[in-house]
């Protein structure tokens, strides 16, 4: 509560988003909370934060938790930042109870993890797994143009340096469900086995500009028009993948934006998942014929792009049973369950053995100022969190 403080909005919620000043505040928050427990803090060349417990050998590579503490522009108070918090409270009760762990302990704050800022989600935890270029996140550029390198200069982080993956032995991120399914099932703790097929798309369709009150309207080249005949379809599409396949239109923009000129040019964004492969694949390739048909149909120019991808993963074995067995140990209802949203966590389990645990959410509600989780739940999560990194850091 004390950290929702920090780019709180009207509504109950907060707006922190990546390397603003709310998510800077709140980085120098935790900062603060981490060195009073003992920890020492470090930040790489991507925004990257992490804090480390040593172990009694700090040599050994450390056991990784933590997850991100920007939110949506009108965000709740525990996506992610339940994960990072967890972490710490793990450290805290691990020195509270003068418990030395073989290996170090680090929590991580991955940067970037929204993507709604800078237009790649999981950024930070990318970069750090290698599978996006320092180079190409540093030239992402937000929608007044501040790259993600300039933003990281007015954080005073260092920029020039290539960021360097400390040895981890594994990864565990405590994260709320994002969704229904463990509420309506009644079990507190979800044991993710894996993150569903998920990507990102860029729709433009170039237009006419004119006036609204003189040009008639068989003489518009409207491209509204043509957003009119894509949307349904696009729908349908995804109903006739239904129940798992997912469907999200999250920006549309009319240029110039002028209530008295007709459009000429709208972009809008499409989001598109399914945990099964061909489903995944053949909604996606849908997609694009149903843009291209339609900008054919009205003799209009544009395009469509995939601007992210990231596809479905399997966590680690022996992650997922460490998971299990805390869970049964401390005696929380759980299930099994695959992940709907993206997490930092898909990008280290191709370095590292990874694990995910969910907790519930009120309502399934998640991206929405009225998120919220209760506080059995919330430390029922950290307590598994704890039991999961200690029988792996021993």
């Amino acid at each position: 509560m004390e950290m929702a403080r920090i780019g709180a909005t009207a509504n109950g919620g907060c707006n922190r988003q990546a390397l603003t000043d709310g998510d800077i505040a709140a980085r120098t928050l935790f900062t603060e909370w981490s060195k009073a427990a003992g920890c020492t803090v470090r930040v790489d060349s991507i925004g990257n934060l992490f804090v480390r417990r040593p172990g009694r050998d700090d040599t050994l590579p450390a056991v990784l938790t933590g997850s991100h503490l920007d939110t949506q522009p009108t965000g709740g108070k525990f996506d992610g930042i339940y994960g990072v918090l967890a972490g710490l409270e793990v450290i805290e009760a691990l020195n509270s109870s003068r418990v030395e762990t073989t290996h170090p302990v680090e929590v991580g704050v991955w940067c970037n993890e929204e993507g709604c800022r800078f237009p790649a989600a999981m950024m930070g935890s990318a970069v750090w797994a290698d599978r996006m270029p320092l180079g190409a996140a540093h030239e992402l550029a937000d929608r007044d143009g501040i790259t993600v390198r300039d933003a990281l200069k007015r954080a005073r982080i260092t920029v020039d340096a290539p960021v360097s993956r400390q040895p981890v032995k594994a990864a565990f991120e405590t994260h709320i469900e994002q969704g229904p399914v463990l509420e309506r099932q009644a079990r507190t703790i979800g044991i993710v086995t894996g993150v569903q097929h998920m990507s990102r798309h860029e729709v433009v369709i170039e237009g006419l500009e004119a006036h609204a009150g003189t040009t008639p309207m068989d003489q518009r080249r409207d491209p509204v028009r043509v957003l009119a005949d894509i949307l349904p379809a696009l729908y349908r599409a995804a109903e006739e993948r239904r129940p798992d396949g997912r469907l999200t239109i999250g920006i549309i923009e009319a240029l110039p934006g002028s209530p008295n000129t007709v459009p000429g040019r709208v972009r809008f964004t499409v989001d598109i998942r399914h945990p099964q492969d061909l489903d995944f694949r053949s909604l996606r390739q849908e997609v694009e014929q149903i843009v291209r048909a339609a900008l054919a149909s009205h003799r209009r120019n544009g395009l469509v792009r995939c601007v992210w991808e990231a596809s479905a993963v399997r966590f680690n074995a022996q992650c997922i049973e460490a998971v299990r067995t805390a869970a049964a140990r401390l005696g929380y209802p759980a299930a099994e369950i695959v992940s709907g949203a993206g997490q930092d966590s898909v990008n280290t389990s191709y370095v590292v053995p990874t694990g995910i645990i969910f907790i519930p959410c009120a309502g399934g509600l998640s991206h929405n100022e009225a998120e919220s989780a209760s506080k059995a739940d919330l430390e029922a999560g950290a307590n598994v969190l704890l039991h999961a990194i200690l029988s792996v850091a021993e």
